[in-house]
């Protein structure tokens, strides 16, 4: 299958100059095999995309979230992170099954591709049902348990765990990958966390992990270990292998410099440590040490969505307001962090986040034929801070489109809608 993307605009991500005002995209079954300047070709297209008017910009890289959660958008909100959790949010997760997991997660997916999301990482339980419902939609995913130590059978946890890692790792084409998913420093004792690092050794697996989320964790960890959630997480061995770090708000300079020797990802989600009051990450401080800093929403009931396009100027606004400096994180760094940087922390830096020769088709079309993107002076500028996931057109992932027009091609709608409002019905009596 080859495919054309013509009279385009292209942001590329290669580099802050490799923009181009009008350019085309090549694409051979999954890969982009041209993308730049209108030239002539011999060559025969199976399909033609008129992107005239749009803007090609990489898939959006989604590093945190919990998908299935979209199930609780709007249940529990203006309430503190313990608060939340305690009276809202985990008294009705005990009731949830396999199917109501799998329905979460399709309306989520479903909310992802369609503004401009082609690849996430999620963490939750009853994964199998998530990932089959990745395999089914098209979209890239990297999986995780999430895991605790409050039970007694911790050998069967890191046994699920195995055996979903050998189920799941490398199929969907390969869209599927599989990390493990130690919740957070305050619900995971170290020799817990020793099991999992002995597993991630073994299976070669990235570990995701929410870490200096709140001050609460902060007071926690450090009446308990005398130590910084970063430190407590390094002391256990993880930040030997790959770790993605969800949240990482309060973080000390020595905390930055541990992250920095290590093979650490943080991922920011202003959006979530917004309205939960959790604080303002250090997003400008961790760049300057070097840290790979990537973007994720936290779940559609901590945010109210996935709108990774949001995300990006939430970001960017946050620092500057938080550094009182208007020159903190400009639209061309939010941008990055939402493609480039969310593909190395999915360990698909190589694969995606770029538009050029070689890497999967994983393109987002936005329709910049809109009141609000116009004039067009600067086009990174006119993406992150004034469109929306709504102005996304076409969604394709691995050179599938999923998105046309604005509108969805691999997921039935309507019925994803039934499905969520029967599970409610169930969980919450309504």
């Amino acid at each position: 299958m080859k495919t054309l993307i013509k009279n385009c605009s292209i942001i590329s991500m290669v580099s802050p100059e490799e923009i181009f005002r009008t350019g085309q995209i090549e694409i051979e079954g999954d890969t982009v095999t041209y993308a730049g300047t209108v030239r002539n070709t011999l060559q025969t297209f199976d399909r033609i995309i008129d992107g005239k008017g749009m803007v090609a910009i990489p898939g959006l890289i989604n590093c945190h979230t919990h998908a299935s959660m979209s199930l609780f958008r709007g249940y529990g909100d203006d309430l503190p992170l313990m608060k939340w959790l305690n009276e809202r949010i985990w008294p009705v997760e005990e009731k949830l099954t396999g199917e109501d997991v799998y329905w979460g997660a399709a309306l989520s997916i479903a909310e992802m591709l369609r503004s401009g999301t082609t690849a996430f990482a999620d963490m939750y339980f009853f994964m199998d049902d998530v990932a089959r419902a990745v395999e089914e939609a098209g979209i890239k995913a990297d999986l995780s348990f999430g895991l605790v130590s409050s039970g007694d059978d911790w050998e069967g946890s890191i046994e699920n765990c195995r055996r979903f890692y050998n189920s799941w790792n490398g199929k969907a084409d390969g869209r599927i990958t599989v990390s493990l998913g130690p919740h957070a420093p305050y619900t995971c004792v170290p020799e817990f966390l020793a099991m999992v690092k002995g597993l991630a050794d073994e299976l070669g697996a990235k570990v995701h992990m929410h870490i200096a989320e709140t001050l609460d964790e902060i007071n926690r960890i450090k009446d308990k270990y005398d130590k910084t959630p970063v430190e407590y997480v390094e002391d256990t061995g993880l930040f030997e292998g790959e770790v993605i770090a969800a949240h990482c708000v309060h973080l000390t300079g020595k905390d930055m410099e541990i992250m920095n020797n290590s093979r650490v990802t943080a991922v920011h989600n202003p959006h979530s440590n917004m309205k939960l009051a959790s604080g303002i990450a250090p997003v400008d401080k961790m760049r300057e040490k070097g840290i790979n800093v990537a973007l994720g929403t936290d779940s559609s009931c901590s945010n109210n969505n996935l709108d990774m396009i949001a995300e990006m100027k939430a970001a960017a606004l946050l620092q500057k307001v938080g550094t009182m400096d208007a020159v903190a994180l400009p639209a061309y760094e939010a941008l990055n962090m939402a493609t480039v940087n969310g593909a190395r922390a999915l360990g698909r830096e190589g694969q995606t986040g770029r538009i050029k020769a070689g890497m999967k088709a994983d393109i987002v079309l936005v329709d910049m034929d809109r009141f609000h993107l116009y004039p067009q002076h600067d086009l990174v500028s006119n993406v992150v801070y004034a469109a929306g996931g709504g102005d996304v057109a076409y969604t394709i992932v691995n050179g599938k489109v999923l998105v046309e027009k604005g509108e969805l091609v691999s997921l039935d709608r309507e019925k994803i809608f039934y499905e969520v409002d029967r599970s409610l019905k169930r969980l919450l009596g309504r």
